[in-house]
């Protein structure tokens, strides 16, 4: 059966169907790993958009259940050159296919994905619509359509829960969290309490926490503008303070700095960062349509400590004064190299340290 990708623009690129048999419009973004297909689907962050993937061949090792970064997935679509006849893995539980139609969400094959890849590259994430038909107002009913806003709180926790461990004590502030953020603190015996978007800092800091890990999640940082005076609060307390992706963001709003939308986006498994004070490069995971001002820094307490070499995106902020710091990149990188899991040790060594745990951060800078 024939389906259609519409821009925004104009553009229509025709393909065939796979997944479910529905219609649906949002932000059209593009994604260059070469695995990880189920992990990008099932993050929070691709809420509301339709993921292009720039890897010829998806679904050729299949879904299972272990691999989701959350319970059901939330992005509109799927766009791909080529979707796997058979899934080869003995992981696998079902096929791409299957799954999207289990969770309503349809897909488009036979796009020729470089050339939709760089039409985002020169124009920007644009508006876009899966769709069986075409009609003649289709264009200008996707350039009349408002994305949503307020992303947090359509996929955040309401209510908070304990992950019992050994360890320290460490509160997740849920803007969309990605389950491997848990399982890194799981792999190192920390205590987990996951707290909803819109707790205070009165209640954080009733639960007596040794630290404070701020998650990422979907959308525009300035639409939550409500954490800000929790983080402000938190680090005042000089508890230990770790922010990822949209945290990183919020850390950076809570201390004066400001951010932007980007043209198109980091979205992979292969972004290289430099660390600022050693030189250092790692390959990143990223999942981010928003960045922090670099010219913005000026004037506030925050020091950078990562850069992305690409494009010399702000990758990495520290507090000059206080046990506070941030990543833009996904330390957890599931899927995508290991390079920067060490973020995880930096942030439990802070919390083992109590407020010592500044030190060594101040030392790398």
């Amino acid at each position: 059966m024939k389906r259609y990708l519409i821009l925004e623009d104009g553009t229509v690129l025709t393909g065939e169907a796979f997944g479910a048999q529905a219609t649906t419009a949002g932000e059209v973004v593009f994604n260059t790993g070469m695995t990880g297909y189920q992990e990008t689907i099932t993050d929070f962050v691709c809420r509301s958009k339709s993921i292009t993937f720039t890897y010829p061949l998806i679904g050729n090792y299949g879904m299972n259940v272990a691999t989701n970064e959350a319970i059901s997935p939330s992005c509109q679509g799927v766009v791909v050159r080529e979707v796997a006849r058979r899934a080869s893995h003995w992981h696998n539980e079902q096929s791409l296919d299957d799954f999207l139609r289990q969770h309503g969400i349809p897909g488009i094959s036979g796009v020729d994905t470089r050339r939709l890849t760089r039409i985002l590259r020169e124009e920007g994430a644009m508006k876009g619509m899966l769709t069986n038909e075409v009609h003649a107002d289709s264009v200008s009913h996707l350039q009349a359509m408002d994305l949503p806003r307020n992303q947090v709180q359509r996929v955040s926790i309401k209510q908070a829960y304990n992950s019992p461990n050994t360890g320290k004590r460490i509160v997740v502030v849920d803007f969309g969290f990605k389950d491997s953020i848990l399982r890194e603190l799981a792999a190192r015996q920390l205590q987990v309490t996951v707290v909803p978007p819109t707790t205070d800092a009165g209640m954080i800091l009733s639960l007596h926490p040794d630290g404070v890990l701020l998650s990422n999640g979907p959308g525009d940082p300035k639409d939550v503008p409500y954490a800000l005076p929790m983080i402000r609060a938190v680090q005042a307390a000089r508890v230990p303070l770790m922010g990822i992706c949209l945290g990183h963001q919020l850390f950076a709003l809570a201390n004066g700095a400001k951010t932007s939308k980007l043209r198109f986006g980091h979205r992979g498994f292969n972004h290289p960062v430099r660390e600022v004070a050693t030189g250092q490069t790692f390959f990143t995971a990223q999942n981010h349509g928003y960045a922090v001002d670099k010219a913005s820094l000026e004037g506030t307490p925050l020091l950078q400590t990562y850069v992305e070499i690409n494009d010399g995106t702000v990758e990495g902020l520290r507090h000059r004064e206080l046990p506070a710091f941030s990543v833009q990149f996904h330390p957890d990188a599931t899927p995508g190299p290991h390079d920067a899991v060490g973020c995880f040790d930096e942030f439990e060594r802070m919390v083992e340290g109590g407020e010592g745990g500044a030190g060594r951060l101040e030392s790398r800078a």
